[in-house]
């Protein structure tokens, strides 16, 4: 019999996780092809799609039902597929519950750990299953430092009132390893990526991994740039724009907001070329994109005996459509490691990520010979205890 599992999305009502979820039971019903979904090129015994239960926190209440109307409208979900999964939405929407929203509570953040790992538990129990992986899709937010390196001194602080030492995104990882979850950090919030945090996921022996999905200009700078360097071409400037519009893009207009984002991208091309390549990039909100993103690239470099030369290139995409099947996936990986023994940072899951944990390897084609490693080793009865 398949082991059922959770699927738990922080940010449940966001356009990427409605896009993940609309897809997940287009996947179940068989309406759609797994395009996109690299985990289906796995040598691994990884859940099936229909082993997926869905649930979720979030601070808004927005039906899923009217995300997904909105979605459509931005050419994400097919018209048909959209109305196929409403009943689905529904009962998602049901499952889904208050995230935490510090404006609007008064009690510790211990306390606001124990009733957001209250909820989890809940519905792992409810629903009969043998796992939850917990997916951080919510907003990104600006970089905050978190004084406290020990799990003692943090859950101290944790327990004073009025006393907010962790971010939302770090409170929510805090409190899916308090309820025993694998937890992927799928944005570039300071979230999982703390000694504290990792002491307590190796305490409670679940993996994790993180952070920030790789879906579209920096997949394309993993990819294009191991060539100038296996060429022995010196880059001497990489510029980049970022025309996004929907939420994402709003949330970025703020450029306290923004910081994450653009030091999670400039350390993975930093980590390519070397410090010394100059890269000034740039993100802008245009409302009239809505899902729809652009990124500009321009790359000057050097060649034999000094010759300049460049490379121009454009990438428009659609970014819940590329991410929603990264989160489907790392919910299947997770679980898997999960169930193999694997404890801490999974750093061969790099692939998917621009600032990944526990790898410093950004070059895409050796992060996806990682994977593939990684994921035949799943049934290894002696694993690592991490990557």
């Amino acid at each position: 019999m398949t082991e059922r599992i959770g699927l738990w999305l922080n940010g449940a009502r966001g356009s990427v996780a409605t896009t993940a979820i609309s897809g997940l039971l287009a996947l179940r019903a068989g309406l759609v092809p797994p395009t996109g979904c690299a985990s289906e090129l796995l040598d691994a015994d990884l859940p099936p799609w229909d082993a997926f239960v869905v649930g979720g926190h979030d601070v808004v209440t927005t039906p899923l039902v009217k995300r997904a109307e909105s979605l459509v409208r931005d050419g994400v979900l097919p018209h048909d597929v959209a109305g196929w999964v409403a009943g689905g939405l529904d009962a998602v929407d049901a499952e889904i519950r208050p995230g935490h929203d510090p404006a609007a509570f008064s009690g510790t953040q211990a306390d606001a750990a124990r009733r957001l790992a209250a909820d989890i538990t809940d519905f792992r129990s409810r629903h009969g299953l043998a796992r939850v992986v917990v997916v951080n899709v919510a907003s990104t937010e600006p970089p905050v430092r978190v004084p406290h390196d020990s799990l003692a001194a943090l859950e101290e602080a944790l327990a004073v009132p009025g006393n907010a030492v962790l971010p939302p995104s770090s409170l929510v990882a805090y409190a899916a390893f308090q309820a025993g979850c694998a937890f992927v950090d799928f944005t570039p919030s300071t979230g999982v990526a703390l000694p504290a945090l990792d002491e307590l996921a190796r305490a409670r022996s679940v993996p994790y991994a993180g952070r920030d999905g790789k879906t579209g200009e920096t997949l394309l700078r993993a990819a294009l740039a191991p060539m100038f360097t296996s060429r022995a071409l010196r880059v001497l400037s990489w510029t980049g724009t970022n025309l996004l519009g929907g939420g994402d893009g709003a949330t970025l207009e703020d450029p306290a907001h923004a910081d994450s984002k653009l030091a999670s991208k400039a350390r993975g091309l930093a980590a390519l070329l070397g410090e010394d390549v100059v890269a000034p990039l740039h993100i802008d909100h245009v409302p009239d994109l809505g899902e729809r993103k652009t990124a500009w690239d321009h790359v000057s470099f050097e060649g034999f005996l000094g010759a300049r030369m460049s490379l121009q290139l454009t990438w428009s995409g659609l970014d819940s459509s590329l991410a929603a099947p990264l989160v489907l996936d790392l919910a299947r990986l997770l679980a898997a490691a999960h169930a193999a023994g694997r404890t801490g940072a999974q750093g061969a899951l790099a692939f998917f990520f621009k600032d990944p944990l526990g790898s410093d390897e950004h070059r895409l084609a050796e992060q996806a010979r990682e994977l593939h490693e990684w994921a035949r080793g799943l049934d290894d009865p002696h694993p690592r205890t991490t990557d």
